[in-house]
């Protein structure tokens, strides 16, 4: 398939070029900067130059070529986010950079559409303890500092439901993990990663196993259906730091009162202290063929950092 992916220089837009072109595909990524062209060229794939949030640089862009599929990965997400500010900028990306590049679909005759989403968009609220499937309420908020967050999700997702010109899928992944292990390492070393006893287990997916699940997604998905791409195994925030601690030999963190981490980081503090969420990757097996190649997070962490040693050496 010809693909034009949107966020191809992100933590999880380079996993998926590589994913999509080890799959066949021909992959050409909207890059803002030259510096993000030269980087996806050299990956073997081409670019085109526009931002998405600029409807009529980004229309200009794509004249005169044709895509099979357009994939939607951008954000304005450098680092995980400590405040509701900083998702401002997605956001607007979720909504606008939606609907822009949905245009830009219908103008290179894409007949399928994959966004990203993110489990976060069930709440930010203790799901309980059964397990959490597509079938359950998606994008309702409860009119808190939340609310612009999970409507955003909610749009980019219903934006290309609704949209009877392309086959939407979109993919609500865990929150990701792998590509980062290198500033997680340096967060733990300096003691800056904090943890609390709050024992409400998150969905995470390595950022690898989310691209092998994009390009099936892409292939494999039914028109207007979402998917949860997430881990086996749901764990803890404080796991997750533990088993990363343990295994790049910093110190474990010690847990920190739940009202502290909330007021130092609002928007990171709800989601690692009020949200408990056992999201299902079973429609994802059984639908698109798709199962993580690391269950847990434990094992994502040991082979990323196998990966970057052999990378280093």
């Amino acid at each position: 398939m010809k693909v034009l992916l949107a966020g191809a220089t992100g933590a999880i837009g380079l996993p998926i070029v590589r994913a999509l072109q080890a799959a066949g595909d021909r992959v050409t990524g909207i890059v803002r900067s030259e510096g993000g062209a030269r980087l996806i060229q050299w990956l073997g794939a081409d670019t085109v130059r526009a931002d998405v949030l600029d409807r009529d640089v980004l229309l200009q862009a794509v004249v005169g070529l044709r895509f099979d599929a357009v994939v939607h990965q951008v954000t304005a997400l450098k680092k995980p986010p400590t405040r509701f500010a900083g998702m401002r900028a997605t956001n607007d990306l979720r909504i606008r950079g939606t609907r822009h590049l949905l245009e830009a679909a219908h103008a290179v005759a894409a007949s399928r559409f994959v966004t990203q989403s993110i489990v976060v968009g069930y709440g930010c609220r203790d799901h309980g303890s059964g397990p959490l499937t597509e079938s359950a309420p998606f994008g309702r908020n409860g009119g808190d500092r939340f609310a612009p967050v999970i409507e955003a999700i909610s749009s980019a997702e219903t934006q290309i439901f609704d949209d009877p010109d392309v086959e939407g899928i979109a993919l609500r992944y865990g929150l990701f993990y792998g590509g980062d292990i290198a500033a997680i390492t340096a967060l733990l070393r300096r003691r800056r990663l904090p943890v609390t006893a709050w024992t409400g287990t998150l969905a995470f997916v390595h950022h690898d196993d989310a691209a092998a699940a994009t390009v099936a997604g892409l292939h494999r998905g039914r028109p207007d259906t979402a998917y949860n791409i997430v881990d086996d195994l749901p764990v803890t925030w404080r796991d997750y730091a533990t088993a990363a601690a343990q295994a790049t030999g910093a110190p474990v963190p010690r847990p920190l009162p739940a009202r502290l981490v909330r007021t130092v980081a609002p928007y990171f503090g709800r989601v690692v202290t009020e949200m408990s969420i056992k999201a299902a990757n079973i429609a994802a097996a059984d639908e698109l063929g798709w199962r993580p190649r690391y269950p847990s997070c434990a094992e994502g962490i040991r082979a990323s950092l196998s990966a970057g040693s052999s990378t280093a050496e």
